[in-house]
């Protein structure tokens, strides 16, 4: 079946950093895209960066642009999210999701078809 399984997330101080790993089974990352989305106490889901194995395309929310990085390991079938400059505003559940590639990229939630049970990142003030 398929399965994504994030980890990496903690309790970190302004101005710190955080590796999340976003690791698939059931399928290869090499056809599909993957997003990460994180959901604050009393919000919505927001995208917050994607992969996409169809051309390399990448995003980044201007919220997080310059401080985030999203990577692809194909060997491990895993995607990772390497956040520095952390900000108290970055709290909330990180989920990674996938979906097929294709030539049209989208970091609307309800384009994703699989989900990732989710990992607290916790930015103190």
């Amino acid at each position: 079946q398929v399965q994504l399984v994030e980890s990496g997330g903690g309790l970190v101080q302004p101005g710190g950093s955080l590796r999340l790993s976003c690791a698939a089974s059931g399928f290869t990352l090499d056809y599909y895209a993957i997003g990460w989305f994180r959901q604050a106490p009393g919000k919505g889901r927001e995208g917050v960066s994607y992969i996409s194995s169809y051309d390399g395309s990448i995003y980044y929310a201007e919220s997080v642009k310059g401080r985030f990085t999203i990577s692809r390991d194909s060997g491990k079938n895993t995607v990772y999210l390497q956040m520095n400059s952390l900000k108290p505003e970055d709290t909330g559940v990180y989920y990674c999701a996938a979906r097929p590639a294709g030539e049209e990229h989208t970091i609307v939630a309800s384009d994703y078809d699989y989900w990732g049970q989710g990992t607290q990142v916790t930015v103190s003030s």
